[in-house]
C-alpha cells in the first residue's frame, strides 16, 4: 500500500468504532433500491465500510430466498470486522464475500462484474475508480454510487486530506450526470437524496458497449 492508503486504513480503522451506520445505511438503501439489483447479478460493493450496500443487496435477496454472495471490498481491517459482526447480526452468514485491500482494482477479472456499487466513497477514490468499473463490470452493465453534493460538503481533520483532488464533486444532479458521462459511462441518471442536514448526489450510469450502444 501507499503511505496515502496505509493513512487512509488508519483512519477508517480508528472510525469504525463509531460510524455513522444510519446514515450511510439510508444512502445505500436508496442507491441499492434504484439500482435493483437482480438476483443472479454479480454485484461489488466498492470501499464497502461497515457493508451499507453489501447489506442491502444481501437482504433483498434473502426476501427472494436466494443469490450468489456480493463482494464488499475495503482497505481498512475495522470497518470489514464492523461489517461482518453486522451480516452476523442480521442473519446473513454467507451472503457477503468480505476482501480486506484496495478497492482500486477491483479483484475481478475483467467484466467480472454485472453491478458495482459505489455508496459515500467515491469522493476518497477518485477517477481512478470510474476508470476502473469501465473494466471491471460487463459492457452493458451498471454502475452507481453517490457523491456529497459540493456547497454542503465540510469534511474535517484527516478525512479533508484524503478526499481526492482529481474529482470535482457536483453541486447539483445535471453535474453528477456530466461526471459520470466524462468518466466514459453512458445512459446517466442522476437526483438529489436530501438526510437531514446533509444532501448528496445518486448516478446511475451504464457501461458501454451493452446491446443500446450498437
Amino acid at each position: 500500500m501507499t503511505s496515502t492508503a496505509e493513512q487512509m486504513a488508519r483512519a477508517f480503522d480508528e472510525l469504525s468504532g463509531d460510524y455513522d451506520d444510519a446514515h450511510h445505511d439510508a444512502i445505500a438503501a436508496e442507491l441499492t433500491d434504484w439500482l435493483a439489483p437482480e438476483e443472479g447479478e454479480r454485484v461489488a460493493d466498492v470501499a464497502c465500510g461497515t457493508g451499507a450496500v453489501a447489506l442491502a443487496v444481501a437482504r433483498r435477496r434473502k426476501a427472494a430466498g436466494r443469490g450468489v454472495p456480493v463482494l464488499a471490498v475495503d482497505l481498512s481491517a475495522g470497518m470489514v470486522a464492523a461489517g461482518r459482526a453486522r451480516m452476523e447480526r442480521a442473519g446473513l452468514a454467507g451472503a457477503i464475500d468480505w476482501r480486506v485491500g484496495p478497492a482500486v482494482p477491483l479483484p475481478v477479472h475483467d467484466g467480472g462484474l454485472d453491478l458495482a456499487l459505489c455508496a459515500s466513497s467515491l469522493h476518497f477514490l477518485g477517477s481512478a475508480a470510474p476508470a476502473d468499473w469501465l473494466r471491471a463490470v460487463r459492457p452493458g452493465g451498471r454502475v452507481g454510487f453517490s457523491l456529497p453534493v459540493a456547497s454542503g460538503f465540510r469534511p474535517g481533520g484527516v478525512f479533508a486530506e484524503l478526499v481526492a483532488s482529481d474529482l470535482v464533486l457536483p453541486e447539483d444532479a445535471e453535474g453528477a450526470v456530466r461526471l459520470a458521462e466524462a468518466a466514459g459511462l453512458t445512459a446517466a441518471a442522476a437526483r438529489l437524496l436530501r438526510l437531514g442536514t446533509r444532501t448528496v448526489v445518486l448516478v446511475r450510469a451504464e457501461v458501454p458497449g451493452g446491446p443500446a450502444d450498437r
